[in-house]
């Protein structure tokens, strides 16, 4: 469960793209949550550095929900080495954990060494050494983050993992596509047009995103390359089409087409470009969801007489329900492991997230405290669960762990945001 990292992400305004500045606010962490020190690491080197890696770290560790890190102001010593940490000074601050480090200046650029200690036993539990350019400071920074977590947690990390959101301003006359660091940083514009945007979704290898955009007056689904920016036209087909999903092993690509108003789910070999249809129901089926196993899918339908979960076989077509709990289960997700199985649950008229164990079926309702929550995509480590919710006529982003434990908001100045969705760990 640890992903809470988060991301940001942004939103921009009118004609021109915008700073989302987007700032992660923690509304609920662990009750467990483990006190650490994170003591500024000492600079061996010419100038100053462009980003405060220290610092970084701390908001990781302190927006994940999981950490409880110490303010610098609190901090009555600042060693940067082993052998000048005052243990008396931690145990009286209470602090579980203390890391020290320096960051020292070499040819190629330079290199973080730091040290991870159990203040109670005085103990060092682990240390690590990382180089790098200056200019991969902040990538650095949060590979450690993920590295600390999880080493104290057990859970893989993802502080170094992206998001993509659709945002657009207020007269809805300007839709963008950004991407940004896990913690809001460094949002960059993939694309904008005047015509809506929706669906967007990863590919495997996080090296191109897939997308439905309006722009040629009918919904198509385009690829776009994060470093070059290339786009490519994949499905322009007549009618509509949507949800764009692609399998793990990225050569398969699932999604949503309606000829004569009757959607159904299709998938196209993506080194052939043959189609076929998957679904053939008079109901409406939408928002394919491959499964970690490449070969079923999940998706929503509303063949029971409202929208429902149901999983599918991509070879012999056969279709099961997994879903019986409410009149409105929509937008399914599947945790990396397999285990989860994350939704839109209605109760009464609002709408939460929800998370399901595929095995037994059980339900737990992740977000009472909101009223009309969408779009959930779940973090590639399985512990959050990202998605936008309406506060005050607007719609913002926020987070809550697969557990319910952890939740945090992530609130943008600018307009609305919407449609998140998580990398895969790069």
């Amino acid at each position: 469960m640890v992903i809470r990292m988060l991301i940001l992400l942004g939103t921009l305004l009118a004609m021109m793209p915008a700073r989302a500045e987007l700032v992660i606010e923690v509304t609920q962490g662990k009750q467990s949550a483990i006190p650490i020190a994170l003591v500024p690491m000492s600079w061996q080197g010419t100038g100053s550095l462009p980003d405060d890696i220290s610092a970084i770290i701390q908001n990781d560790l302190s927006n994940s929900g999981y950490f409880r890190t110490l303010n610098r102001a609190n901090m009555i010593s600042t060693p940067s080495s082993l052998h000048e940490i005052n243990y008396a000074d931690w145990r009286n601050l209470k602090q579980d954990f203390l890391m020290v480090g320096r960051i020292v200046q070499n040819e190629q650029g330079f290199s973080v060494e730091f040290h991870v200690v159990d203040v109670a036993r005085k103990l060092e539990i682990f240390k690590h050494r990382v180089k790098g350019k200056v200019s991969q400071l902040r990538d650095i920074a949060h590979y450690i983050s993920d590295y600390v977590f999880e080493r104290l947690t057990g859970i893989k990390g993802v502080f170094s993992t992206k998001l993509i959101y659709v945002t657009t301003n207020k007269e809805r006359s300007r839709f963008n596509l950004n991407y940004a660091d896990a913690d809001g940083a460094r949002e960059q514009l993939i694309f904008t047009s005047p015509e809506p945007i929706i669906s967007p979704a990863w590919a495997p290898d996080g090296k191109k995103v897939a997308y439905v955009s309006f722009e040629s007056g009918r919904s198509a689904i385009y690829f776009q390359e994060l470093a070059t920016g290339k786009r490519e036209l994949v499905l322009n087909m007549k009618g509509s089409t949507s949800a764009p999903s692609f399998s793990p092993d990225g050569k398969r690509l699932a999604f949503v087409h309606s000829k004569l108003g009757n959607p159904d789910v299709y998938v196209i070999d993506l080194a052939t470009r043959q189609v076929e249809r998957l679904t053939k129901h008079y109901g409406i089926d939408t928002e394919p969801q491959w499964m970690p196993d490449g070969r079923h899918l999940v998706f929503t339908s509303s063949r029971a007489g409202g929208p429902q979960i149901y999983k599918l076989d991509s070879v012999n077509k056969s279709v099961t329900r997994m879903t019986f709990q409410g009149n409105y289960n929509a937008r399914p997700r599947v945790t990396e492991d397999g285990r989860k199985l994350v939704y839109v649950h209605q109760r009464g008229s609002r709408f939460h997230i929800a998370s399901q164990d595929i095995r037994s079926g059980r339900i737990q309702v992740l977000t009472n405290d909101t009223d009309l929550d969408e779009s959930p995509s779940v973090a590639p480590n399985g512990s959050m669960v990202v998605y936008a919710t309406s506060e005050a006529d607007r719609s913002i982003l926020a987070a809550v762990s697969v557990d319910g434990d952890v939740k945090f908001r992530l609130p943008s100045k600018y307009g609305d945001v919407r449609e998140p969705a998580w990398s895969p760990i790069f």
